[in-house]
């Protein structure tokens, strides 16, 4: 299933608070500074598109400023004088004491996020995970989790990381033994595991196997995918496919199949067919391409409804996601957990937000005992992408890391993944002209013209940091090299996406 925002749509539906937060917080706080106090998300929208619907709030001065209009006035005391009177000039006639004038005291701006600050500066971790809930699947009491990613939020860096595991990946389920990872969810409603059945086995097992402990969780279906984003991008979410992507057995809502095709270039994708495009597993990953996909929709769905005019559309769909929603997840996330992170998100920017895979560069293919497809992980390979994309070091500027790289002086080679001829030999002289030296050039043959990215053959990180500075990829573009093609160094693997760059562009 394509978790497509889920991450930002639940925070977003963190129900008002986040509407309130970008771009109309300062309607809600007017709201509060006349008087009114609205209850539930329903009223927040009123309130905001249309104000006239609530009554105008009546001002009542606070007790000791309330005065009856029938009130007798006093004679003030006398104030004490140093001048000298003449006592013998007449008294003028005594004069009636004015009303004092009141003037209301300053009122404190009220702040509704005031009270939705995240204080506890530990991380959070929570996992999303989809299952296959929709229509003729109504008898299930349990499901396996067709997705499962996990993302940890660190409140005080302001930094989100997010890794997709693949289904197939052999683990250890804690009390039940060796199986798919995807297993544990089912299992653990079978069995009513202690401390919330499936979703608290799922979150055991990631903690047993990769030491990660997990808070929180939220399973999602179907239904909340489709409803959620054709409610708050109804024209649609701008994806670009970069390769054609056919298939002819992709399931429909029941247990038949219909055929989808995507060709390449940007195109807006209403919800089905984003959810097709981050669903369907036809190309030549599997499921690690699909992964990638559904972290790609998840980053264009966060854009589109944090925008302005998904912000908008957002404040006036607040009642139909309030009800449409209750049925279609399942979370221990309380609703102040939801607004605090919905906050805290609206702070992180997006080079913040680190996304990864474990794929086939973390993983051996292998059969189970049944015959089956299973992945075998490598354990100290994942547990160096959860150091990098969960507990990211201190930013770096590029003079720091420069001197880093020079440190580790690795050898460098540029292959080209495309079959435009010449491009290693460009992104050599491009590269050798600004101080890096570049020891030999060669063909990736299998890299099918995808996207630039640095494989390290060996222990790089800063160099391919650097790397990835210089070149302007995000740190998700490195990835460990297993391929074979060098026993040391740094290979980059330029893809079609290197030529604006090598151009001027």
């Amino acid at each position: 299933m394509g978790l497509v925002g889920f991450l930002a749509l639940l925070l977003l539906t963190g129900l008002c608070a986040v509407v309130a937060y970008n771009g109309t917080r300062g309607a809600v706080i007017d709201v509060w500074d006349q008087g009114l106090r609205v209850n539930s998300p329903q009223e927040v929208a009123q309130v905001l598109l249309n104000p006239a619907s609530f009554p105008t709030p009546t001002l009542t001065l606070p007790p000791a400023l309330n005065i009856p209009a029938t009130a007798t006035a006093t004679t003030a005391p006398a104030l004490p004088t140093t001048a000298t009177t003449d006592s013998s000039a007449a008294s003028p006639p005594a004069a009636a004491t004015a009303a004092p004038t009141l003037t209301a005291a300053p009122q404190a701006t009220l702040d509704p996020a005031a009270a939705y600050r995240i204080t506890d500066p530990r991380v959070m971790r929570i996992l999303l995970l989809g299952i296959d809930q929709r229509k003729g699947f109504e008898e299930e009491r349990a499901f396996r989790s067709d997705t499962m990613i996990l993302v940890s939020i660190d409140p005080v860096r302001k930094t989100v990381g997010v890794i997709n595991f693949p289904r197939d990946l052999w683990v250890t389920i804690p009390n039940v033994g060796q199986e798919r990872i995807n297993t544990a969810m089912r299992t653990g409603d079978l069995i009513a595991y202690p401390g919330g059945g499936g979703p608290a086995l799922a979150m055991e097992t990631i903690a047993s196997n990769f030491g990660v402990r997990v808070d929180k969780y939220v399973v999602v279906n179907f239904n909340l995918f489709e409803s959620v984003v054709n409610t708050l991008a109804p024209g649609g979410v701008e994806i670009c496919v970069r390769e054609v992507i056919d298939d002819p057995t992709y399931p429909d809502a029941g247990f038949g199949f219909i055929p989808v095709r995507f060709e390449p270039g940007c195109q807006r994708l209403d919800a089905t067919r984003l959810l097709q495009y981050a669903r369907t597993r036809k190309t030549q990953g599997g499921d690690f391409d699909r992964a990638r996909r559904q972290q790609e929709a998840i980053d264009a769905v966060r854009q589109t409804v944090l925008s302005a005019g998904g912000i908008a559309n957002f404040i006036t769909q607040i009642p139909t996601l309030w009800n449409e929603l209750s049925d279609n997840y399942r979370t221990n996330l309380t609703l102040d957990d939801i607004i605090r992170l919905g906050y805290l998100m609206n702070d992180i920017p997006r080079e913040n937000i680190q996304y990864a895979v474990v794929d086939n560069n973390y993983v051996d293919l292998a059969k189970s005992p049944q015959g089956d497809d299973i992945l075998i992980p490598y354990p100290s390979r994942i547990q160096e992408l959860i150091q990098r994309i969960l507990y990211p070091q201190v930013q770096l500027d590029q003079a720091d890391l420069l001197a880093r790289y020079q440190a580790e002086n690795p050898p460098i080679r540029v292959y080209n993944g495309t079959d435009i001829s010449g491009l290693a030999g460009k992104t050599r002289e491009w590269l050798t002209a600004r101080g890096i030296p570049i020891v030999d050039t060669g063909n990736d043959t299998d890299h099918g013209n995808q996207n630039t990215v640095i494989r390290d053959y060996g222990n790089n990180r800063y160099s391919a940091l650097y790397l990835a500075q210089v070149l302007g990829l995000p740190v998700e573009r490195i990835e460990p090299g297993t391929d074979g093609l060098a026993a040391e160094g740094i290979i980059i693997v330029v893809g079609p996406d290197i030529q604006p760059l090598l151009g001027g562009q």
